[in-house]
This record gives C-alpha cells, sequence and structure tokens, in this order.
C-alpha cells in the first residue's frame, strides 16, 4: 500500500463560484514582496552572499565573501524602488498585500510605517529570506515562531498571512501548527482559495504566482522589456475577466519585488496595466486578507471529509467493495496501490477501480457479470438484491411490472443466458422500462466478442453512477 499525497484534482471540471463582492468578475491581489535586508548576506550571520532575483545575470552565491554588488542591488529596493511603488500604488488608491520578511522590516523603519500608514496589509515572509528545504523541522519551527513573535513587534499586529516563499515540504503544517493565521500561500496550484486539510486543522490556501510576478525580469527567458510584462498582466487578466463574466470568476495574483519591478523601466507597465484594470467595471482589487476573511464567510471549511485515501481497509471495503457488484477484489487491489487525494472523488476512484476491472482476466471480468443479477429476476422477486442493484431497477420501474412485461423479461434472460452464459447487463439510469426492453432485443443478436465487451462497458458504467451517489465530483 502506498498513499501519494499530492493532490492533481482540485476543483476539477466545474469550481465553485466565489460570488465576489458587487458581482466581481475578477479579484485582482498584488503582493510587493519587501525582502531587502533579509536577504543571505555575512552580515546578517550566513555563510555567503546572494545570489537569487537580481540584475546579474547567472549570480551565484559568494562562500565567506560580501558582494557589494548585490548589497546595492537590494539597497536600490529599499532606498528607491519601494517608495515608487509606494507612490504609484496609494495615488491609484490600490489596496496592496506585502510579503515581509520580518528582519526586513526590522531594518526598514521608514518604509515599514508608510505601509501601516497606507492601510497596506503585512504578512509574514518568514524570518530571512533564505532556502528552508534543507532544515530539519525542530530549526524551521523555530525560524517560524521567531518570525511570528517579530513580526508583530516590529508592525503592531499579529500576520494575517503567510507566505515563506523558499519553503520546505514541512513549511505549510508547521505554519499551521504554530501560528493563528487566516490563510497561508505557499502555493500556486489554483486560481481560487481553496481549504487544504493538515494535521493541526484545515488551512485556507490563497495561492501566489509565479508567472505574472516581476521575478521573470531576472530569470532566463523571461521578460526583457516593461511591454512584455504589461502584455502579460493584460492576456492575464483578458482571459480571467472573461471567463468570470460567463460565470466562473477567478482570482489573479501579482508579484512584485522593490528593486525589480520598483526600477523606472519597469514600474510603467505596472501603471498602465492599472488603468488598463480600472476600465473594467466588474473588478475588485482587495489585499489577500480581505480575500481570506471573505471566503471564510462565504466557503467556510468543510465540517467534515469523506477521504478514502485516508479510510483503514476494513472501512473502504464496507463502503467500496459493493461498487462491482460483489466482487470485493477490485476495491482491494485499489486500496493496495497508490491512492491519494485524487482518488477522494468520483472521477478518481472511479479511474482505478476500472483500471484493476480491465486489466483483469477474461474470466475474472466474466466472473464479475456473473455476480449481476438478471433484470426483473428470480432475485428481485424474492428481495434478495444488494440494496444498490434494488434502487438501480426500482428507477427504471422494473419492480412494477405488468404481468405481460413480466413475462416478456423472464423470455428475454433466459435466451440471454442461453446464448452468452452471463445475464444482461445494463445501468438503467435515465432508461424507461421500453428502453430497456429495445436494448435487450438490440443486444441478443450481438456475437460473444462484442456482447461481452458491451456487458463490460455497461458493469463500468454502473459502478461509475454508483461512486457518482457517494462522492463529490
Amino acid at each position: 500500500m502506498t498513499r501519494y499525497d499530492r493532490d492533481l484534482h482540485g476543483y476539477g471540471a466545474t469550481p465553485p463560484h466565489p460570488h465576489w463582492p458587487n458581482d466581481a468578475a475578477i479579484a485582482i491581489q498584488i503582493v510587493v514582496n519587501y525582502e531587502e535586508g533579509g536577504e543571505r548576506c555575512l552580515i546578517h550571520g550566513d555563510g555567503e552572499s546572494e545570489a537569487f532575483l537580481s540584475e546579474i545575470p547567472g549570480a551565484v552565491a559568494w562562500p565567506n565573501q560580501r558582494h557589494w554588488n548585490m548589497e546595492s542591488i537590494y539597497e536600490y529596493g529599499a532606498r528607491a524602488g519601494f517608495w515608487r511603488l509606494y507612490r504609484l500604488f496609494t495615488t491609484a488608491a490600490i489596496p496592496v498585500t506585502v510579503f515581509g520578511v520580518t528582519t526586513a522590516l526590522e531594518r526598514s523603519p521608514a518604509q515599514t510605517e508608510a505601509m501601516l500608514k497606507a492601510g497596506w496589509e503585512i504578512a509574514c515572509h518568514g524570518l530571512k529570506w533564505i532556502e528552508h528545504k534543507d532544515m530539519t523541522p525542530d530549526e524551521e519551527r523555530a525560524q517560524i515562531i521567531d518570525a511570528y513573535r517579530r513580526h508583530e513587534a516590529v508592525t503592531g499586529s499579529k500576520p494575517q498571512g503567510w507566505y515563506t516563499g523558499r519553503c520546505s515540504m514541512n513549511t505549510v503544517a508547521l505554519v499551521a501548527e504554530e501560528t493563528d493565521c487566516l490563510y497561508q500561500s505557499d502555493s500556486y496550484a489554483d486560481d481560487l482559495p481553496y481549504w487544504l486539510p493538515t494535521p493541526h486543522g484545515e488551512q485556507l490556501i490563497i495561492p501566489y504566482t509565479l508567472d505574472a510576478n516581476d521575478m521573470r525580469f531576472a530569470t532566463p527567458q523571461g521578460f526583457n522589456a516593461g511591454d512584455q510584462f504589461y502584455n502579460y498582466l493584460k492576456d492575464s487578466f483578458d482571459a480571467l475577466y472573461a471567463e468570470g463574466c460567463e460565470g466562473a470568476p477567478k482570482m489573479m495574483s501579482i508579484g512584485l519585488h522593490c528593486r525589480l519591478a520598483g526600477r523606472p523601466g519597469r514600474v510603467m507597465a505596472i501603471k498602465r496595466f492599472i488603468d488598463y484594470a480600472q476600465s473594467h467595471a466588474r473588478v475588485w482589487f482587495a489585499t489577500r486578507a480581505q480575500i481570506a476573511t471573505y471566503w471564510r464567510q462565504h466557503h467556510p471549511a468543510p465540517a467534515s471529509r469523506l477521504s478514502p485515501h485516508q479510510m483503514d481497509k476494513p472501512q473502504f471495503l464496507e463502503l467500496f467493495g459493493s461498487i462491482f457488484e460483489h466482487s470485493p477484489w477490485i476495491a482491494e487491489a485499489v486500496f493496495d496501490g497508490e491512492m491519494g487525494p485524487v482518488h477522494d472523488h468520483a472521477p478518481g476512484l472511479f479511474g482505478a477501480m476500472a483500471q484493476v476491472f480491465r486489466r483483469a482476466s477474461d474470466q475474472d471480468r466474466m466472473d464479475v457479470l456473473l455476480a449481476h443479477p438478471d433484470l426483473a429476476g428470480k432475485l428481485a422477486a424474492a428481495g434478495r438484491l444488494t440494496e444498490a442493484s434494488t434502487s438501480e431497477q426500482a428507477s427504471a420501474g422494473l419492480d412494477m411490472l405488468t404481468d405481460d412485461e413480466r413475462a416478456r423479461f423472464t423470455t428475454l434472460n433466459t435466451a440471454y443466458r442461453e446464448r452468452f452464459g452471463f445475464p444482461f447487463i445494463i445501468a438503467v439510469k435515465g432508461l424507461t422500462k421500453a428502453d430497456i426492453l429495445a436494448a435487450f432485443e438490440r443486444r441478443i443478436d450481438h456475437s460473444i466478442e462484442d456482447e461481452f465487451a458491451t456487458a463490460c462497458r455497461e458493469v463500468e458504467k454502473i459502478a461509475r453512477l454508483r461512486l457518482d451517489a457517494i462522492l463529490p465530483q
């Protein structure tokens, strides 16, 4: 038995309608990352210089050395870039969320004061702007606790949101354990907020972005000029706005860095985008905390989850062992294989069960066919069908036959079994008695090979309908 903890299903084909305030077709959330003064540097107690997200192509960390050029690039973000972005967003009255590295905020009191006076939300961006992937859980926990405590001291309030960025596989669970944030943003997995189960309760995830992000100015094959960034933001907006106007509103995140977007050759692209977005009527500019608060009110955490991949084997077989009629070996094989959150939904669990059935030998599949009862047959008359079969046959009116209809079904059942060696199987949902009889008479002329394949497909249809009745789509 293996368990695959990644969720590749999410909301599936039909995401929830967020019902944004004022019938907005899109929620736009702008993040200003404030990392200057929190990056790797020998005078910060690190063993090497910074090398990430700067104007120096292919920069590498210098062990045991300070890097004058790198330090001054980061200093530009604090000294000049921040104020340019600050003027842009306050003049346009755009709400902003700051991802603030705690030690960077501590070293920038004037900028922090300006953020607070502007009413910007300041979320915690970790203690330092460093990698967390190689930290032990205890090391990372200590940094989270320290950052949380110091963030409150420097801003005057606890952070409502958290984004580490250079996180580890343990970050989300540790933040859930050690803080009471409204949301976390260490995810790029969706265009809408979503609830993530953790050992410490459901966590609201407000996904972030690495594509509509000025970091692409500092990466290979990224943006080289402001108009490229503007066009990318505009295309993203147009796609999401159209989806929203068609009844499926989403959220658009935009990520900025003071040392990157704060350069004069780039800031005008952001201004043009703001003007463009504000020219549309159904747009909600919001902070992440505002989005989190709204989502919690209108889309609260599930009170309980039906999670097949987290069940023990007896529970799983009790609930799903009869999906394929009297053939629990199919559910058992699925349980013993690779299961994950994707199997908590009808399409995922059906796909796994169908694969087991399709890979089975002809004899094993024949045994599944033979496990099905005749339609309106002796078992039905004696009340000995499974609960699922009873409900399915009743939905097509097979429990209320006239004497002539019952005689006709008996004749066809007998002839069909004599010809093919297994009972006539059809997914009856949505069919009438006349539809079923017509299919009976049509299929009885099939070849044995064709009818075996048809019956197997009908078995799968029945299984999917049964799962649809139990699990969400």
